[in-house]
This record gives structure tokens, C-alpha cells and sequence, in this order.
């Protein structure tokens, strides 16, 4: 589990999330402004569903009437409200991120936030297929990184544990989805709570 001092933001991330998309950039922003630091961690969010018996909302809350529509229309606001104009739905959602999360364990500090940076406009502004190894390895080359040792990292038998472990972490704390921040031992989850996690770092 990672050491998140009160002035840092932990934000548990996986990139099949649409919402791990939007909370991305005013997040950094969100960092930017009130100088705290900004911790990646990455978790397998198919994991977490199984480990806590959640589920995607338009699966979850499909026989409520409304409530599907009502969240597309709250998601639409922020999309307006941010002014993401590029974000499109990626063809393969929901797709197996499970890779894409290897890799992100297998870097670490500044390099993490630059794979997260390479990576989600590619896949949710771009459509970049996550099942084809030479388009995300361009992307990745493209950013800096030697793609085939990361590709080659993804089946390390540690990096494979780590992502469990880190995971199953993510749940003993009190998670259950995406995006989840913490500051300090404080829990908050969904984009639309990032004014509270600027109130929490505020106090500190």
C-alpha cells in the first residue's frame, strides 16, 4: 500500500474508466492549484467488482427506472462543464484493461502520470484498440517509453501479484470502484467529489 502523505492526493486508477478519463485532467489541475502531490495507483477494477460485488452503473442500475438515463445526463453536464470535447466512448468499452494495468504498476512517480498521460487520450479521445500490441507500442514509444519491455514487464509473475495485491489493498480500505481518491485516511469517490478533496487538502 502506498505511503500518502496529507498534502497528497492517491487516486486508485484503471484505464478501462470512462470516469477515470474525466477525473484525470481536473485532478491535475485540482494538484496544480493547492501544490499537494498527486499519487497513481493502479487497480484492476474487474477485480474490485468481484471483490465487492459492485457492478458497471448501466448494468447495476438497469431495472431502475431513469437512473441510467439520469447518470448519462450528469456525465454529459461534466463533459460540457470541462469542456471535453475530444472524449468518445471507446469502441471495445468495456474492455480487458488488465495489461494496460501491468504496465502502469511496472513504472513508478513521474513516469506513471506520464503513461496515464499517454494513454488516456489514446484510448478515450483517439480509440486506440487495446488488444493490438503495435498501436498501443507506438503509443507508448511515441511518449518515451521502450514498449516491448513494458509489454515483456506485463508478464512478470511480481508485477502480475503486485496488481492483485494492490487490489485487493484497494478493497480492504473501503473501495469499490473508480475513480476513488484518498487524502490521508479520507475516501472519496466519483469525479463530482473532487471539490471535496480540495476541501480535505485545505484543512491540512
Amino acid at each position: 500500500m502506498p505511503t500518502t502523505t496529507p498534502r497528497t492526493v492517491e487516486f486508485l486508477f484503471d484505464f478501462v474508466s470512462p470516469n477515470a478519463y474525466l477525473a484525470w485532467y481536473p485532478l491535475k489541475e485540482l494538484v496544480a492549484r493547492t501544490g499537494a502531490a498527486l499519487e497513481v495507483t493502479p487497480v484492476f477494477l474487474g477485480g474490485m467488482h468481484r471483490l465487492t460485488g459492485n457492478a458497471p452503473p448501466m448494468v447495476r442500475d438497469a431495472e431502475v427506472k431513469g437512473k441510467v438515463a439520469y447518470g448519462m445526463l450528469e456525465m454529459e453536464r461534466f463533459i460540457a462543464k470541462h469542456g471535453f470535447d475530444k472524449y468518445r466512448l471507446h469502441p471495445q468499452f468495456p474492455f480487458n484493461s488488465v495489461t494496460l494495468q501491468r504496465m502502469l504498476l511496472a513504472v513508478e512517480g513521474d513516469d506513471r502520470i506520464r503513461l496515464v498521460d499517454a494513454l488516456l487520450p489514446a484510448l478515450w479521445e483517439q480509440g486506440v484498440p487495446v488488444d493490438d500490441p503495435q498501436a498501443i507500442g507506438a503509443v507508448l514509444a511515441g511518449a518515451g517509453f521502450d514498449g516491448q519491455a513494458l509489454f515483456a514487464a506485463t508478464q512478470d509473475a511480481a508485477i502480475k501479484q503486485a496488481l492483485m495485491d494492490s487490489t485487493q489493498a484497494a478493497v480492504d480500505r473501503g473501495a469499490f470502484g473508480i475513480p476513488t481518491f484518498f487524502v490521508g485516511a479520507e475516501m472519496f469517490f466519483g469525479k463530482e467529489r473532487l471539490g471535496q478533496v480540495e476541501e480535505e487538502l485545505s484543512r491540512r
